[in-house]
């Protein structure tokens, strides 16, 4: 049984930081392409980071790009996001998604994802 665990979210004011962890079991963790996305209430889960299987590529949504920074960890089947430079725009559920088939861009895509966590709220005060 694949599982996505995801950690790190908490509360920080603007301008702040924090590190989200994804721990995966139950999958060949190297196979999979990983990403992450976040959703407000009654919105659409948008992407966020998304990162190749050997961690040599990474995609960001121009939203993020230079204050986020997306990593993982083959020996610990983990990717985590660095999260910088905070806004109060940023606060919403993160979730992390694993992709056993899809490579390149399509990382960007929701839909492209056969896994996903729980999700973390992170929440910026302005």
């Amino acid at each position: 049984q694949v599982q996505l665990v995801e950690s790190g979210g908490g509360l920080v004011q603007a301008g702040g930081s924090l590190r989200l962890s994804c721990a995966a079991s139950g999958l060949t963790f190297s196979n999979n392409g990983m990403g992450w996305f976040r959703q407000a209430p009654g919105k659409e889960r948008d992407f966020v980071a998304a990162i190749s299987r050997s961690g040599g590529t990474t995609y960001y949504a121009d939203s993020v790009k230079g204050r986020f920074t997306i990593s993982r960890d083959n020996v610990k089947s983990a990717v985590y996001l660095q999260m910088n430079s905070l806004k109060p725009e940023d606060t919403v559920v993160y979730y992390c998604a694993a992709s056993k088939v899809v490579v390149g861009p399509g990382l960007r895509i929701a839909t492209s994802y056969d896994y996903w966590g729980q999700g973390t709220q992170v929440t910026v005060s302005s």
